[in-house]
């Protein structure tokens, strides 16, 4: 069985740094595009990166342009999602997610979810 296992969450102040890291158990991320979406309290989930099967297309939401980076692990099974100056409004559970088709990544349209891993930006 195969699965999406995120990990790297915690507590982060305002202005630091976390990296999140998306294990693929059972299946071979490279064949997929792999985006990170959150989901925070009482509200809707939204997308925030996604990169294509080859690594060289990503895709970012506005509000954490220039912020975050979502990237394919050379040696492991692994996309990680490297993220600065958090803001308390980054507070959130992050999943990553799995899609066929590169062409999910336009509105992250995913196939298969992981469980997420809560991340805290607070002082």
């Amino acid at each position: 069985q195969w699965q999406l296992v995120e990990s790297g969450g915690g507590l982060v102040q305002p202005g630091g740094s976390l990296r999140l890291s998306c294990e693929g158990r059972g299946f071979t991320l490279d064949y997929y595009a792999i985006a990170w979406l959150r989901q925070a309290l009482g509200k809707e989930r939204e997308g925030v990166a996604c990169i294509s099967t080859s690594g060289i297309n990503t895709d970012y939401a506005d509000s954490v342009k220039g912020r975050f980076t979502i990237s394919r692990g050379s040696a492991k099974n692994t996309v990680y999602l490297l993220m600065n100056s958090l803001k308390p409004e980054d507070t959130a559970v992050y999943s990553c997610a799995a899609a066929n088709s590169d062409f999910a990544c336009r509105n992250f349209d995913m196939d298969s979810w992981g469980k997420g891993t809560l991340v805290t930006v607070s002082s």
